[in-house]
């Protein structure tokens, strides 16, 4: 009796944290997404009734507001979607390779300045970007590359964040003797990163393309800088444009139809590719 007395005692303890678990992920799961359903409902409301305060019901203003965006003159959203997109997809791509090309030269040869490499690669990921902002837009100036998507696509090719998650996967999930043994088959460098190596690190690449593209399609600071035409604009551009029309002009269910828009792509990637983020994550933040 004192035998079952205790297994019983176990389970409903563990019944009990497991429901007080689930609790605490359910209020966190609710915290989270309620700035997301506060953001829905007021795409669907005017601005008159946005500036009546809260509301938790959905308005009836959703295609109005949908209507005043693409047919406002001086809101190029079309061209802004497109303009997020490329600039986006081109730093996700540029970034994810050349960050694991540079991560795999770090970690499978063996150079004299191996480590010294290695630390200022983590020493640049310190410097803010901010910091180096006015001289990169004035060299940009000078070279003519000013009110264009190459500085904001090109630079992308050294990123610290997105190598160091790299070397850090590649350590746990990437042995050298695959690389040796495609070295005595005769493969050369090329042909084992891109043919044995970047498979390998399709879970790595797949999180860092994510996240490097969720980044580029949220980023105000350096496209605000370069970007002059109002055709070359991204997203973020067009809502802070909004956001600091004139007042007597100012439309509240329009930016927040404009920020739903905007938000749309980045929450499908995040549910189509979740798998990867959890997977990446998990194996690349682990060293083997």
């Amino acid at each position: 009796m004192n035998a079952e007395n205790t297994q019983r005692n176990e389970k409903n303890r563990l019944a009990a944290h497991r429901f007080f678990c689930y609790l605490i992920l359910i209020l966190i799961t609710v915290l989270c997404l309620f700035s997301f359903y506060i953001l829905f409902i007021n795409a669907t409301r005017s601005h008159p009734d946005i500036q009546k305060g809260f509301s938790a019901v959905p308005g009836g203003s959703f295609w109005i507001n949908l209507q005043n965006i693409f047919h406002d003159q001086n809101l190029p959203v079309l061209s802004g979607i497109k303009n997020s997109v490329l600039v986006s997809t081109g730093v996700a791509a540029l970034s994810t390779y050349f960050s694991a090309m540079t991560a795999f030269g770090i970690h499978a040869y063996d150079f004299r300045f191996r480590k010294a490499a290695f630390a200022f690669i983590m020493m640049v990921m310190l410097v803010p970007t901010q910091v180096s902002a006015l001289g990169f837009v004035k060299f940009m100036t000078a070279v003519g590359l000013r009110d264009s998507f190459i500085p904001l696509i090109v630079p992308t090719i050294a990123s610290p964040i997105v190598f160091f998650f790299m070397k850090q996967y590649m350590e746990s999930a990437l042995p050298l003797e695959i690389v040796e043994a495609a070295r005595i088959d005769g493969s050369n460098e090329f042909h084992t990163f891109n043919f044995i190596v970047v498979p390998i690190m399709k879970p790595a690449i797949a999180v860092q393309a994510i996240f490097t593209f969720v980044s580029a399609w949220n980023n105000y600071f350096l496209p605000a800088l370069l970007l002059n035409s109002q055709q070359k604009k991204t997203l973020p551009i067009l809502i802070a444009q909004m956001r600091s029309a004139d007042f007597l002009k100012f439309d509240m269910g329009k930016v927040y139809i404009m920020i739903f828009i905007a938000i749309v792509p980045v929450i499908m990637v995040y549910l189509l590719l979740s798998k990867y983020i959890v997977r990446g994550v998990a194996l690349g933040s682990v060293k083997g």
